[in-house]
């Protein structure tokens, strides 16, 4: 079962990466990946000794965290913009 539908990737590649075509973006790849973590992070809520899960999460948000340092390194505004939208680091 898919976390995410066909209509809401589209949704997110179109808001984070400019269209609907430009999945290979980071900032659309950043985006993916944090609706991901969540969807697991509220399956662990309810499933405390899923460790599979709990390692596919752990590898996700590492992921997640080496594409951002490269979105800072690469795009600094771009980043601080998509912090924003995304509601991380508060």
């Amino acid at each position: 079962m898919s976390v995410l539908t066909t209509e809401r990737k589209k949704e997110l590649f179109k808001m984070h990466g400019g269209s609907e075509t430009n999945t290979g973006s980071v900032e659309a790849q950043i985006a993916m990946l944090t609706e991901r973590i969540k969807h697991i992070s509220e399956h662990m809520q309810t499933n405390k000794k899923d460790f599979s899960s709990n390692r596919g999460l752990i590898q996700l948000v590492g992921q997640r965290k080496s594409l951002l340092s490269y979105l800072a390194k690469t795009n600094l505004e771009g980043y601080r913009a998509l912090l924003v939208t995304l509601g991380l680091r508060k």
